[in-house]
């Protein structure tokens, strides 16, 4: 699939004084289309204040929830991955309850963060440092404290970039391999040029989002995994998976970060080009024949017809993601704004409906704290497979104030 893309100018970037990080949106869904309830979206917020508050009295000084596997809270360093997601789950939750001893929670946990602006050995800093600094900013508003993480942070992200593949690298080993995930470290860079008036944050966000939809979609609007490229001349070395089912498979929580990443870059630049694909993405997904009727996804969207000689066909091919279920929540609520297509509000909704439900919910108390139950991490790995992920949390959060601001009126997102 060849895609032209129009030479278009990187727009001048101005930065009003104490009004950084902002961002429009197109008009709100009115409330009559919308058919969950603010008492149905506030109960699951209040139960979520209440679950992190007992999940908060488990975590060590020095370490982040991960997950909670066999009776047993698993914790990171800081520079995990997932580092990010429980000082930005306690700032939306803050946001909504206004209670200090949320935002206080988080400011412990952003201390301990705060050096990983530094980290040039991951590609994952959108996650680390955009969910929880970048919140953090919007939040509170105090610059000083937050403007320079961010801006280091984000000088140690497109360290990873190379001009002649002309995309961001996302692991070591391999040739020069880029996966899907990276999409979602976009929106960091498009907001740092905000911040700074340095328009080359975005104009990376804006190549690495052209060279994705370039060489990691298929026909389909599926995604592969990970595409492999030569740093020399920018040709692709293979296309592979380190996650998914098998190479030619459709990874769920791969189809999510890149729809979730075209409906921001639509946002972010106004590009009917991202616009559309991002159409295109959620079809395959909202479509797919083995997407179940309650919206939360299989770990693979082939899972289901794995045959015997799968490795992964007898145990694996029936689990669901529910990690997949909360970032496609979010995205096409979104998505619901910039379209007059009621379909995706519609399925947000669904699944919300479904990941708010006692087959995906925790009762308050367990769960280790955590809010959801049945998310996977990586099976091809043996790694965190049908657990609760702290990420799963951060974005059905995050898809419930996207919808609780839409229910007053405002626009989806605000940044």
């Amino acid at each position: 699939m060849m895609i032209a893309f129009p030479k278009r100018s990187i727009f001048l970037l101005t930065v009003l004084a104490g009004v950084a990080w902002a961002c429009q949106q197109p008009a709100s869904k009115t409330n009559s289309d919308l058919q969950l309830s603010p008492e149905f979206i506030n109960e699951q917020l209040d139960d979520a204040v209440a679950q992190i508050k007992i999940l908060a009295d488990s975590v060590p000084a020095d370490r982040m929830p991960r997950t909670f596997q066999g009776d047993t809270s698993v914790f990171s360093n800081t520079g995990w991955w997932t580092s990010g997601f429980y000082p930005g789950s306690l700032l939306y939750l803050y946001e909504y309850s206004g209670e200090e001893e949320l935002l206080q929670l988080a400011k412990d946990k952003l201390r301990i963060l705060e050096k990983e602006q530094h980290n040039k050995g991951t590609h994952d800093l959108g996650f680390m440092l955009y969910c929880s600094f970048g919140n953090a900013l919007r939040l509170t508003g105090d610059t000083a404290a937050y403007k320079e993480i961010l801006l280091t942070g984000a000088e140690s992200l497109i360290s990873r970039y190379n001009p002649t593949v002309k995309a961001i690298r996302s692991w070591e080993g391999w040739t020069y391999p880029v996966i899907i995930d990276n999409m979602m470290n976009l929106e960091f860079l498009t907001q740092a040029s905000k911040l700074s008036g340095n328009p080359r944050y975005r104009e990376i966000a804006v190549t690495h989002a052209n060279t994705t939809i370039e060489n990691h979609y298929r026909p389909d609007y599926s995604s592969y995994h990970v595409i492999d490229y030569d740093p020399t001349d920018g040709s692709i070395v293979g296309k592979k998976t380190a996650q998914g089912a098998f190479d030619e498979s459709a990874w769920a929580r791969g189809q999510a970060w890149g729809l979730y990443g075209y409906v921001m870059m639509y946002r972010e630049t106004g590009d009917e080009v991202y616009l559309d694909f991002a159409k295109h993405i959620a079809s395959f997904i909202l479509n797919h024949p083995n997407m179940p009727d309650d919206g939360v996804p299989y770990w693979d969207f082939d899972a289901p017809d794995l045959g015997e000689d799968s490795p992964y066909a007898s145990a694996y091919k029936t689990y669901r993601d529910a990690s997949t279920a909360s970032i496609l929540a979010s995205a096409l609520i979104e998505l619901s704004t910039q379209t007059e297509e009621d379909e995706y509000l519609a399925q947000a909704e669904k699944i919300l409906l479904s990941l708010s439900s006692p087959s995906y919910k925790a009762e308050i108390g367990t769960n280790g704290g955590f809010l959801l139950k049945h998310s996977v991490g990586s099976i091809p790995h043996g790694s965190e497979i049908d657990v609760p992920l702290t990420y799963a949390d951060y974005y059905y959060i995050e898809a419930l104030m996207r919808y609780r601001r839409l229910l007053e009126g405002r626009s989806s997102v605000t940044r």
